[in-house]
């Protein structure tokens, strides 16, 4: 003891601040040296920063706090019935979501509640006659979903645009998945599962849906922990896709352990992952934005420029509208003309406008589709330089979970009415069609 009495105050602080925090409490009460050292604030700020990712002493409610020590205290005791560890990566979690959301997408950060009670989630458990998964139970408890306001539908003829899942779109076909509330949750869940004929049906709760006019919806089966999504068949016979690989679910509802992760935490912790790293991104559309699941990372979506015209193209999964047979794909395909213009044969062109289209579409290794035909969806885009992408959607079903499409457009120097010369094709590289281990 004498040892310890004589270390300096910094190396002492650098001692405990290597402990978890729980370790440094237990610490202060072996001396009056270690009890000076381990009330410091400044190791608190420590802890609130690296557990808690907090730069203010704040409480679970966002209120400020007198000390860092009594901001972290009051985070133990709000969720002193879970896992720390788990409490923390929850967190974390969400922390992603929320910045990335406060930077790109605020209109829709503003429309994330506040966080559930376990009076809350004990009340929705006792209605349902369900016991959610700790994670679920946790992430509920930072925030309890979304709610939409008349302001939010003003801009959208489709429904709000808002939901922080995010979706996609083709011909009159628009999805947007937000997350319930537990209130909704409820209701959602009393109304649906009664028509529903699939096993354990009666342990499901809908979680996440469309907020746009296309009906999507999630469901978490609340014992084994899995996350689903209905396919075209879910009021028929009850089919659904599990949206995440069940190997990585693991003791969804047991505490004593440190590695609890039900696919609901998976999945968003996925999502955040994507928009961090702009796997996925915002798309604007006339007077609204919304999040686009259509990949722009490379590997998932190719890029192909031809005569100083560029063209990127990706495409994703469409559970609601594929079976068991027939898998449903939507692809995007995104045109520009460079600021050099367009330039055949040493000629620069300041446009050019498409006329026709090639497509290659493959299940496997098979061509299953060999199409031509004029336009883009009964469009004929004019390019020029510094115009924003032209962007359309399309979709096509596949008899196998793989494929490919690829092909080539035709485009016209200067435009249709006016040619500067004859045309030329531009090609779009092949991009794969995938169902992806994470369904969105």
């Amino acid at each position: 003891m004498m040892g310890l009495e004589a270390v300096g105050d910094l190396a002492l602080h650098t001692i405990l601040s290597k402990l978890e925090a729980e370790d440094s409490a237990r610490a202060a009460c072996v001396s009056k040296k270690l009890r000076a050292s381990a009330s410091e604030d400044s190791l608190w700020s420590h802890f609130c920063a690296r557990d808690l990712d907090l730069s203010q002493p704040l409480d679970p409610h966002g209120n400020l706090t007198p000390s860092f020590k009594e901001g972290y205290q009051l985070w133990r005791e709000a969720f002193n019935m879970y896992p720390w560890s788990l409490v923390k990566r929850v967190k974390k979690c969400w922390d992603k979501l929320r910045n990335w959301l406060t930077i790109n997408f605020p209109e829709a950060e503003s429309t994330l509640n506040k966080g559930a009670s376990e009076d809350d989630i004990q009340e929705l458990e006792k209605i349902l006659k369900v016991k959610l998964p700790l994670p679920t139970r946790i992430l509920y408890r930072f925030h309890d979903g979304q709610d939409f306001e008349d302001k939010h539908f003003q801009n959208s003829l489709v429904g709000c645009p808002l939901g922080i899942i995010g979706g996609y779109s083709f011909y009159n076909h628009l999805v947007t998945v937000y997350l319930l509330p537990l209130r909704q949750v409820i209701s959602e869940t009393m109304e649906i599962t009664p028509k529903l004929d699939f096993p354990g049906g009666s342990k499901c709760v809908v979680v996440a849906a469309s907020c746009t006019y296309s009906e999507k919806l999630f469901f978490l089966n609340c014992t084994s922990g899995q996350l689903y999504v209905g396919t075209r068949n879910l009021l028929d016979d009850g089919e659904m896709l599990p949206c995440v690989p069940n190997v990585l679910i693991s003791s969804v509802h047991d505490c004593s352990v440190d590695q609890q992760q039900d696919a609901m935490l998976l999945w968003l912790e996925e999502h955040g992952r994507r928009l961090e790293n702009g796997i996925i991104k915002l798309r604007q559309e006339e007077n609204f934005r919304s999040i686009s699941q259509f990949p722009e990372e490379s590997l998932l979506c190719s890029t192909a420029i031809t005569n100083g015209v560029k063209v990127r193209a990706s495409a994703v999964f469409v559970p609601e509208q594929a079976t068991s047979q027939n898998y449903s794909f939507a692809y995007s395909i995104r045109m520009s003309l460079l600021p050099e213009g367009c330039i055949i044969n040493g000629m620069t062109f300041s446009s050019c406008q498409l006329h026709w289209r090639h497509w290659i579409i493959r299940a496997k290794d098979v061509v299953i589709a060999d199409v031509n035909g004029e336009a883009v969806v009964g469009q004929y885009p004019l390019l020029h330089p510094g115009d924003s992408e032209f962007v359309y959607e399309s979709c096509t079903l596949l008899p196998f979970s793989s494929g490919s499409i690829e092909g080539s457009f035709a485009f016209i120097p200067g435009s249709l009415r006016e040619p500067k010369g004859g045309p030329f094709d531009v090609a779009v590289a092949q991009f794969p069609l995938q169902v992806p281990d994470y369904i969105f």
